[in-house]
């Protein structure tokens, strides 16, 4: 068994080492499957094989089931790298990625049931939105979650669900709160949904899911919010989900927002628009715009790197990740995806009509940045959180 977890865990850290060079190499394959990502409503056979060829959905599990356990900064890169080639491929693997720290909080023996399978992804819905009702060795599951990025490509999903004594009274926390835990099935058990008709991030395929008193073993439940639960002593499960969601899914953002200011550089260096004097690249207010454009974009990504990367520093040494910097990842994060939204809506005003073919890359990153700018990691409600935690209110754990 000793020899068994020590292979494991050369083999994750072996993965580490190779992490980002990975993403990059499979990052051609995903942007070629884009337009077929588009239209399947979900991450082609070809661009699931590639991902998992690549081992991307292994980059943050614990190394005690060949995981890289990748620093988040580096896992921030890695979702980076994809949302470029792809934003449907990087956001199921960002969701698929929050969702796999959950490894740490499970005992072994269940987790291995779950995450070692080479084809192993997990995805699960937003919100507590189930029931778990005490039953002998485990516990009854029913609910429906919505919003499962990456369900359609998933071998399990999970349920965050309020606990029930077996009586139908609410088990409570010692905190005198209703318990809840996070239920684990396979895919196969659950009823899909499709529901997934979107104008972008289609290629997510995030459907809702309903199960109906279905038995679950103690073992494939946790708590992924409570210290207690952890199993693995690792820097990277300090981090709370919130924390890691919105340092993934804001690299997305920049991916996409970075692929189509490329993809106008390139269409400068050839467009002369219709009753122009001159080519792009010769017009001195495009030149201008395109000089800052890089800065508007470059200062959010050199922003959020720096923050994550000095914030990583302190939790690995110190075991600990406070409230104050809990406050600077959500506004690094939050201010990313908004200033790659801009980004972006300027380089489709800038590429004229190109920009409105389906043959040309524009449109379809339009719509798929506008999609992440809806979800909750891009509100501008989280400026007010964070400013009135630091105006000394008392801090909101759930978006903090």
């Amino acid at each position: 068994m000793g020899g068994e977890m020590t292979a494991r865990s050369e083999a994750g850290e072996m993965l580490a080492g190779s992490a980002l060079e990975n993403a990059r190499a499979v990052a051609p394959v995903l942007r070629a499957e884009g337009s077929r990502i588009e239209v399947a409503r979900a991450l082609t056979p070809e661009a699931l094989a590639a991902m998992h060829e690549g081992q991307l959905f292994r980059l943050s599990l614990p190394r005690r089931h060949g995981g890289a356990e990748l620093p988040l900064p580096q896992l921030a890169q890695a979702a980076e790298i994809i949302g470029g080639a792809d934003a449907s491929a990087a956001w199921c693997l960002g969701q698929a990625l929050g969702c796999a720290m959950t490894a740490a909080f499970m005992d072994e023996k269940p987790a291995r049931e779950v995450f070692d399978p080479a084809d192993a992804v997990l995805a699960w819905g937003a919100g507590i939105q189930g029931k778990l009702t005490v039953a002998e060795g485990g516990y009854l599951a029913s609910g429906t979650w919505r919003f499962a990025s990456g369900s359609h490509n998933a071998t399990w999903l999970g349920g965050h669900s309020k606990v029930f004594e077996a009586d139908g009274s609410p088990r409570l926390d010692k905190n005198g709160k209703q318990a809840n835990r996070t239920a684990l099935f396979p895919r196969a058990q659950a009823e899909m949904a499709d529901d997934w008709h979107v104008m972008g991030l289609r290629g997510t395929r995030s459907e809702a899911y309903t199960v109906e008193n279905l038995f679950i073993p103690e073992g494939l439940t946790s708590d992924r919010e409570t210290e207690a639960e952890r199993r693995v002593e690792s820097t990277l499960f300090l981090f709370p989900t919130t924390a890691v969601y919105a340092s993934l899914f804001s690299s997305v953002a920049l991916g996409i927002a970075q692929s189509m200011f490329d993809d106008l550089v390139a269409l400068a260096r050839k467009k002369t628009p219709r009753g122009a004097r001159n080519a792009l690249r010769d017009s001195p207010v495009f030149q201008t715009k395109l000089a800052e454009l890089e800065a508007q974009l470059g200062s959010p990504r050199a922003y959020k790197h720096a923050i994550l990367s000095e914030i990583w520093e302190t939790v690995d040494a110190t075991g600990e990740l406070s409230m104050d910097d809990r406050a600077r990842i959500r506004l690094c994060t939050t201010y990313a995806i908004n200033q790659a939204t801009a980004v972006s809506e300027q380089v489709y005003h800038l590429a004229g009509s190109t920009a409105i073919f389906e043959n040309e890359p524009f449109e379809r990153r339009f719509r798929d940045i506008h999609a992440v700018s809806q979800q909750v990691q891009a509100r501008h409600t989280n400026y007010e959180t964070v400013g009135r935690y630091m105006l000394g209110h008392e801090a909101d754990t759930v978006f903090m």
